[in-house]
């Protein structure tokens, strides 16, 4: 793909009254493959909003968003549902992880639903704990994981697919100074190999680890 993982042109959304919320308000913004892209702003902004459209999550009503390409205003449901499965992996302040499941279970989860055998799903779970550095914690149960290496595990489950785009949203919200120094560091070596992240965050520091960072107020991006 030559063109922006993300394209949005005066995007908005309004949530219906009375009387009609404006959440955000003529977004444009575009991040192209291989970019670190930080959102930053406070509570009350618009960054969930602004989440829940770019992840797919929320049709906005005004405005076109391109995915990878594709003007996801012009998709049905299910095809937005695929898309978002594909290719967007997300990764989340409180971990989602199933407590009684080990780390390799966890991030096999990815692909239960896609059809790929058990022993390929495992095999290909193991393969990602490697990649985030908890190889040797895939047999433990999360709920026995530190908050970073929950965190580790969220993260090897997000990219299990190889999305095109990595949505992280206050990713390091939940996590001590130095556990989150360390996903923050692996947010890094991601990027550094390629892939495309968008983190959004109130944390000025966590902020400034993009490459480029912008700021959302009242719904308008700045």
């Amino acid at each position: 793909m030559s063109g922006p993982v993300i394209g949005l042109t005066a995007v908005g959304l309004t949530y219906p009254g009375p009387p009609p919320v404006p959440a955000l308000r003529d977004v444009d913004l575009e991040v192209w493959p291989g970019e670190y892209v930080t959102v930053v702003g406070p509570s009350g902004s618009g960054k969930s909003t602004f989440l829940n459209v770019v992840g797919l999550l929320d049709r906005p009503t005004s405005g076109t968003y391109r995915f990878d390409g594709v003007d996801v205003a012009t998709i049905r449901e299910n095809e937005r549902t695929a898309l978002r499965g594909r290719r967007i992996g997300f990764v989340f302040q409180a971990f989602h992880l199933m407590p009684y499941r080990s780390a390799v279970e966890n991030v096999s989860l990815a692909t239960l639903y896609a059809g790929v055998p058990k022993k390929e799903r495992l095999a290909a779970a193991a393969q990602a704990l490697e990649r985030v550095g908890l190889a040797h914690r895939a047999g433990a149960l999360t709920n026995t994981l530190s908050g970073g290496e929950r965190q580790r595990v969220a993260i090897a489950r997000a990219i299990l697919h190889r999305p095109s785009l990595l949505l992280c949203d206050e990713p390091t919200g939940n996590l001590d100074s130095d556990n989150a120094a360390s996903v923050l560091s692996l947010l890094t070596e991601l990027n550094t190999d390629g892939m495309t992240l968008m983190v959004i965050t109130h944390d000025g520091a966590v902020a400034s680890r993009g490459q480029r960072s912008v700021t959302i107020r009242d719904g308008v991006l700045c």
